[in-house]
């Protein structure tokens, strides 16, 4: 073997190195993941780093460190804003993942768009695209920025060159799967490619304050391609969801540096490009029927934004004996533990029937404090009576069946009231203090059955 260079078997999952080849991965316990790469040891690579992130500095007090504050650049795009934290960061490094023909591509040419009119020159670099495709989606989305430049390149030591004297004020990689290195002989797409591209990116965007977008795939169970340690390098992680035969999509940080995660940016696909949705509540809501057993408005909060959704459910007997559990939007685990509650306190026989939870509009909430909307409409469902549908629910329930606080009442009753709802059915312990909101009626309970005592 030649020397400077060694042979490691790499799972494409975890990321999890092995001297020889595994049929299945002992870390992720995938099969048939672990591919032969060949790594180069690279003396001179941790210089030219430091040469671009300006040369070492010399250690500093900490009392002596000015308390600089990062200015925040607008995007143009008011949702987007929202999910990175108010703006983008100078020398951020921002992955984006998302299902093949959502949009990515489409936000990323808009957001392109905007910056080059507040900030002077874009680098937008794709490596799945020619230049013409790229022009002829701008065209439909009625965009002619004068300074956005497009470069079609897969090799990252030829974007960096162009980096270097092109100087642009923010640089966008569509995607990284495509991009590789030629000092590592793996092919791209792979686990040691994904992280010395990834390095290199985040040494130029530290080194010249430059923020990088970074476009990558998902797998087929939804999380982006690659290692884990491809979200540990970058500073904000963002999902790019929706159903593609739905108009919404959203857009979800998991990871943000600068700013708050679970936050939610939701946006419209027409057909002039993603249109920034500012009243999701009533989006969700607009199709929502009324005087139906099993339906009920909850209010969650998903980052620092209350949203109405409506959650369904349906109970029916079963032919079989043992009924099904089926979820689309909630962590089925959890209903699970719910209809538990609803048999063991309040005498509900569910055992033996089919029971199927859905949150209209294709989102997913994960929040304790849907707890309660699952029991009003598993119960609305089983009774065969509609709930009102100026009331909505909100609150977490514990295996006692009591009913506990939830983070940000006020925001949440204040976003029903907005929306014309009467009453609002929440846990006694957030019952303080909002009674004085106007027009609407603030109910606190203590157990899931003083709840359906106030649904019903």
């Amino acid at each position: 073997m030649v020397k400077g260079k060694k042979t490691l078997y790499i799972c494409q999952q975890c990321g999890y190195q092995s001297p020889k080849w595994l049929g299945k991965c002992p870390d992720c316990g995938e099969w048939n993941s672990l591919v032969e790469e060949i790594e180069t040891d690279t003396p001179q690579q941790g210089r030219r780093w430091s040469q671009r992130l300006g040369g070492a500095t010399p250690p500093r007090p900490y009392a002596e460190i000015g308390n600089q504050q990062d200015v925040r650049q607008t995007t143009g795009i008011a949702e987007f804003d929202r999910v990175l934290g108010g703006g983008l960061v100078p020398g951020s490094v921002v992955l984006i993942g998302g299902d093949p023909g959502i949009g990515k591509s489409t936000l990323m040419l808009q957001v392109s768009a905007q910056l080059e009119r507040r900030c002077g020159k874009i680098l937008y670099v794709s490596g799945e695209e020619s230049q013409q495709q790229i022009k002829m989606r701008g065209q439909r989305l009625g965009i002619e920025p004068a300074h956005l430049y497009i470069l079609t390149e897969t090799h990252v030591e030829h974007i960096l060159n162009v980096v270097e004297k092109l100087d642009p004020y923010a640089l966008i990689i569509d995607s990284i799967q495509t991009v590789y290195s030629d000092r590592l002989d793996s092919s791209p797409g792979s686990v040691s490619q994904l992280r010395e591209v990834a390095a290199q990116l985040m040494m130029v965007a530290k080194g010249r304050s430059m923020p990088v977008f970074i476009v990558g795939h998902v797998t087929k169970e939804g999380a982006i391609a690659g290692p884990k340690a491809l979200e540990h390098i970058v500073d904000t992680v963002l999902y790019f969801e929706g159903e593609r035969y739905h108009h919404h999509r959203i857009i979800r940080a998991v990871k943000n540096r600068y700013g708050p995660t679970n936050e939610l940016g939701i946006f419209e696909m027409t057909g002039s490009g993603l249109v920034p949705v500012s009243n999701p509540s009533a989006i969700f809501l607009n199709e929502r029927p009324r005087g139906v057993p099993g339906t009920v408005v909850v209010a969650c909060m998903e980052g620092t934004r209350p949203l109405l959704v409506e959650l369904q459910a349906l109970v029916s007997s079963s032919q079989y004996g043992t009924g099904r559990r089926m979820t689309q939007g909630v962590d089925q685990n959890r209903v699970a533990l719910l209809i538990a509650v609803l048999e063991k306190r309040m005498g509900f026989h569910l055992s033996a029937d089919d029971i199927f939870i859905n949150v209209a509009g294709g989102i997913a909430i994960d929040e304790p404090a849907l707890d309660l909307g699952v029991i009003a409409a598993v119960s609305s469902s089983f009774k065969n009576i509609p709930l009102h549908p100026e009331v909505v629910v909100f609150g977490e329930v514990g295996l006692a069946g009591e009913v506990r606080a939830a983070s940000s009442a006020s925001s949440r009753v204040r976003e029903a009231a907005t929306l014309g709802f009467k009453r609002c059915i929440l846990p006694q312990s957030n019952q303080a203090g909002l009674e004085s909101i106007d027009h609407i009626e603030v109910i606190g309970v203590r157990s899931v059955g003083d709840a359906l005592e106030a649904l019903f």
